[in-house]
């Protein structure tokens, strides 16, 4: 594989602290939480007009909430960002759309709430588009978000905002979250890493839709042991979530640094045919697990059956939007744009018959997932099957030669995991010939979380460790 030095930045040093390090300064009392609030809002200033990452910020609710005095628990007062999805209290939440455009919550959400508990001091909202739909970061209200690798390319999305952002040093941990990708593809787009937690595990859904299992909260972060440090911030059994779950134990932190086996990796370049994926990519790929086996881990080739994978996902989506839409106000369907309108018709075109082919459908795919499971720690495969794309294009009509007909297509890798609820991350894998970073997705087994993040840390170790903070490329 080809070393291609990364883009050098000129953030504040305590920018360029991986988090983990950062909170131990906190816990140390070598540094203060207004010294990072200072040196965050100093390096938003300097990235935001290039990137667009975190539109809305709220430093002085910031400086008001961090802790005084004795650092707090977990994350002890460093600055983190929350995706504009997510309700924080006093600061302006559009949900990426303009019938919310001067929204101002009363409450914060709960997995906020817990964040703040934890240690976290909210300093601004991140960029995502409207609703969350879509692989690409723009809306009516903020605009585009760019790649900081590349300003003329997109960051992904939904949490291409809190992708960015983290790629820049403009904070050093933020919140996500994902259905089809919306977390791992701006993780692999923009170099960071992003955990999908299986459902339940960080957060929960609206109250109108807590049973619903596809979409998830969870952490992003610039290397996998951050991202460990953050989900242990999140996690927590909730009684008022019907799907929470407890966390355990054992810290998914300590999980990471006591890790040292080389893992089981089951690797499908094209998850049987199901996902297309450009040359380039692949060839990346297979170059980087090739690099995997030769530092100790065993690499197979794996073919997880997809049968009904496509239908079964986009059955759970489009019942997911017919959900969310019948607890809205009635002006805010007449801002959707087209895409977003075209997920709500085919959901309110579904069947009962449809919908109950989903769950057969979804239960013999997450059986076949564990038997899969019983030979291998985690699976590989591509986050996504193309590199980043201009700015311009809302969604890649063509990978592999393989021509799209719908604006989710181009994301079926990320229907597997999601489908199953399955926890799954985007680890990067070194950059290409053009100097943009690559990303490879590890699926681990149900509730495996403490297994994935082992594998990630091995995979990222081997690959160079975590990618440096980087000025935009502009």
């Amino acid at each position: 594989m080809i070393k291609i030095a990364p883009p050098s930045a000129t953030a504040p040093e305590l920018c360029k602290l991986e988090a983990h390090r950062v909170v131990a300064l906190l816990k140390s009392g070598e540094v203060s939480p207004d010294d990072l609030l200072d040196a965050s809002q100093t390096r938003t200033s300097q990235t935001e007009p290039a990137i667009n990452a975190m539109p809305t910020q709220c430093w002085d609710r910031a400086k008001d909430m961090a802790p005084k005095g004795a650092a707090g628990p977990v994350l002890a007062g460093i600055p983190i960002a929350i995706k504009d999805l997510n309700a924080v209290k006093d600061v302006r939440t559009t949900f990426g759309t303009a019938a919310f455009w001067d929204f101002v919550p009363s409450a914060s959400d709960p997995l906020v709430e817990r964040l703040e508990r934890n240690g976290g001091v909210v300093v601004g909202k991140t960029n995502t588009p409207e609703f969350g739909a879509g692989g690409n970061t723009f809306n009516d209200v903020f605009g585009k978000t760019l790649n900081p690798w590349n300003t003329r390319l997109n960051a992904g999305g939904s949490s291409g905002g809190a992708a960015a952002g983290l790629a820049t040093g403009q904070v050093w941990l933020s919140h996500g979250s994902d259905h089809g990708g919306s977390l791992r593809t701006p993780a692999a787009f923009c170099g960071i890493v992003g955990l999908r937690p299986s459902p339940g595990l960080a957060g929960g859904s609206s109250a109108d839709g807590a049973f619903m299992t596809q979409g998830v909260q969870g952490p992003m972060a610039r290397s996998v042991l951050d991202c460990a440090l953050f989900l242990d911030a999140m996690v927590g059994w909730d009684a008022k979530n019907p799907i929470s779950f407890p966390g355990g134990d054992e810290s998914y932190f300590d999980a990471v640094v006591q890790s040292g086996s080389a893992p089981r990796i089951g690797f499908s370049e094209d998850l049987n045919g199901f996902g297309a994926v450009n040359k380039d990519m692949a060839d990346h790929l297979c170059g980087a697990m090739g690099q995997l086996e030769r530092s100790g881990a065993a690499v197979r080739p794996v073919s997880p059956d997809t049968t009904d994978l496509d239908r079964t996902y986009h059955t759970l989506r489009g019942l997911m939007w017919v959900t969310a839409a019948k607890t809205l106000p009635p002006n805010v369907r007449p801002h959707f744009k087209a895409t977003l309108e075209q997920n709500l018709a085919f959901g309110e075109g579904l069947s009962l018959q449809d919908v109950a082919d989903a769950e057969i459908g979804r239960s013999r795919l997450f059986n076949k997932m564990v038997a899969l499971f019983d030979t291998v720690d985690v699976i590989a495969c591509p986050v996504v099957g193309c590199m980043p794309q201009p700015i311009e294009v809302e969604w890649v009509p063509s990978v592999g030669g393989q021509q799209f007909s719908g604006y989710m297509d181009w994301l079926r890798f990320a229907f597997l995991a999601t489908v199953c609820g399955l926890p799954a991350m985007s680890v990067p894998v070194g950059l290409s010939e053009e100097g943009l970073p690559v990303g490879l997705q590890l699926i681990g087994p149900p509730r495996g979380e403490r297994e994935l993040l082992k594998a990630a840390a091995f995979v990222e170790r081997v690959m160079g460790g975590a990618l440096p903070v980087i000025d935009p490329v502009i």
